[in-house]
């Protein structure tokens, strides 16, 4: 006899929690004042949403872009929500304190600087007024997120990529604001969707 395969239920629960974190994260950055903007596969869902619910991926963690210059009010801001700092291979970010798991935790990204030493550019600049998802929090701009996409390419983010041109996101006045190596990328992306 097989044991039961994992309901939906759970599936629902996992939704619900990196939801419930995300919330939790940006409402103590926003008390506390500190411009950010959430990039990563949340903010890719957050924009796929807007063209097609139904392509939505999920995801399972947190990435945020902040100022370096911010990072002891961050710090200040997560902890009183329930965060504990860490750096887990020269990646700064948080963990939840009741479910202390890297994979499920919050990761920072400093804005202008290389999120790794072989990237060819550094992340954007966060935006004065950066785009809102449908539940409040602020995203990457659609440009910004493209780029940093294009900038990492790794097979997570090619996977990202795929998503913002299969509903169609990624149009001639996103792809002109790329630097020729990443167009560049995104044309092989195009040509080989498989790849």
């Amino acid at each position: 006899m097989h044991s039961p395969v994992p309901s939906l239920t759970r599936f629902e629960e996992a939704v619900e929690t990196v939801a419930e974190r995300v919330r939790r994260i940006t409402a103590a950055l926003e008390r506390h004042g500190v411009p950010y903007e959430v990039i990563g596969g949340l903010a890719v869902a957050a924009w796929v949403a807007k063209a097609d619910p139904e392509a939505v991926r999920v995801t399972r963690d947190v990435d945020l872009v902040i100022r370096r210059s911010d990072l002891g009010r961050t710090r200040l801001a997560l902890e009183e929500a329930g965060f504990a700092f860490r750096e887990v291979v020269g990646t700064a970010m948080f963990v939840d304190r009741q479910k202390p798991r890297v994979r499920g935790g919050v990761h920072l990204v400093f804005e202008k600087e290389r999120v790794r030493r072989e990237y060819a550019h550094p992340a954007p600049a966060l935006v004065e007024d950066p785009p809102r998802a449908s539940e409040g929090f602020r995203i990457a701009p659609l440009e910004s997120l493209v780029f940093m996409k294009l900038t990492s390419f790794r097979d997570k983010d090619r996977v990202h990529l795929r998503d913002l041109l299969e509903v169609e996101l990624i149009l001639p006045e996103v792809e002109r604001t790329l630097p020729p190596d990443l167009q560049e990328r995104l044309r092989q992306l195009r040509e080989s969707p498989e790849s």
